[in-house]
């Protein structure tokens, strides 16, 4: 019997999204009515306008670049869950990964004077090893990913933050600029410099982000690699009995979606566009992000790159709110709204499919 297109997968993922997004918007706009009624139309609009709230095309075109710097990073941090999520694996533990290719990427870069490939590099590895660390308690001593991941995330941090401590400015708790210590360490630019009103910090990883989403979906879709993690996930019991070593394909998952994380964040911190600061105590957002990118993009690879531009869209957008009227977390309250909404995805997707049973009948 020939499905309809209600049926199909990726439409169904597409319906859902939009209606997510719509959602959280209409809450959004409830939230900025209680706060003040009067301008809760003007700063929904202004969110969602982001760079489009300047009126001259130089200064939107440039503050574009600036979403598409911080969209790079969010992506491979969303690709890093989607992977792990596609094995049955939840890695919230991203965000310290994320952390420690900060670490590694910035110390290679301001101590050792490597050049940027050697920094990208080093943040991969290390992400890598800390996905494996979680792999392994996973894998042989059944310790929850969340745990695990959650626990590593703050070790990561405070590590990261006393390593980076000796390449600090001294007035500042912030690392030194890489473009006045290590010039070679900077990602190559793309040369759209006319495009985006001489963005400086537009570089290849935006590109690569792209690529590298395209490829994870090939390799999960089709690749005999991609079909055993995708059956581990389904059901590892069934998966060993066929054979696959299930372990294994836990540890290996984990340890690719560390790297995918380490890299997101070289992609943000070897542009120059933001320097870390030794004295956070707080781990930074954009591993946790990726998980609103994941599930807004119907768990798909390719879907992940448009939801991230979304989430990255609105939560730039929230910056030109009226501070002295809303708070700019404004558009983080929209996003998180967005992942809450995004569990009711598969409930959607049931819905739909038994509708359209209950009609052809």
């Amino acid at each position: 019997m020939k499905k309809s297109i209600f049926q199909n997968d990726a439409f169904q993922s597409i319906i859902a999204a939009i209606a997510c997004i719509v959602a959280g918007l209409l809450v959004g706009y409830l939230v900025l009515l209680a706060i003040h009624p009067a301008s809760a139309g003007e700063a929904i609009v202004t969110i969602l306008k982001n760079f489009l709230n300047y009126p001259s095309k130089p200064a939107a075109m440039k503050y574009l670049g600036n979403t598409l710097v911080k969209t790079a990073p969010l992506l491979m941090c969303a690709l890093s869950i989607n992977f792990c999520y596609k094995v049955g694996l939840f890695n919230i533990g991203a965000a310290g990964q994320y952390v420690v290719g900060a670490g590694a990427c910035l110390y290679a870069a301001l101590a050792l004077k490597m050049p940027w490939f050697v920094c990208l590099l080093c943040a991969l590895i290390a992400g890598g090893i800390w996905g494996t660390v979680v792999g392994l308690l996973k894998a042989y001593a059944n310790v929850n990913e969340v745990i695990s991941g959650i626990m590593l995330n703050w070790i990561g941090l405070y590590l990261v933050n006393m390593l980076l401590g000796g390449v600090k400015e001294q007035a500042s708790p912030y690392t030194l600029q890489i473009s006045s210590v290590n010039e070679k360490a900077l990602l190559p630019t793309l040369g759209l410099g006319t495009f985006f009103t001489n963005n400086k910090y537009v570089t290849i990883a935006v590109p690569l982000a792209v690529i590298t989403a395209i490829a994870i979906w090939i390799v999960l879709n089709f690749t005999k690699f991609g079909y055993e993690l995708r059956a581990t996930g389904l059901n590892k019991e069934a998966a060993r009995y066929a054979g696959m070593n299930e372990k294994r394909n836990i540890i290996l998952t984990l340890a690719i979606g560390g790297a995918l994380a380490g890299v997101a964040a070289a992609f943000l911190f070897l542009t120059g566009y933001e320097q870390w600061s030794t004295t956070q105590s707080s781990v930074p957002g954009m591993g946790f992000n990726g998980i609103a990118a994941t599930f807004l993009g119907g768990l798909s690879p390719l879907g992940t790159i448009f939801s991230s531009y979304f989430i990255q869209h609105i939560t730039s957008g929230g910056s030109y709110l009226d501070k002295n009227v809303y708070p700019s977390q404004i558009s983080d309250l929209i996003s998180a709204i967005i992942i809450y909404l995004c569990g009711f995805v598969l409930f959607f997707k049931y819905a739909m499919n038994r509708r359209y049973t209950i009609k052809r009948r």
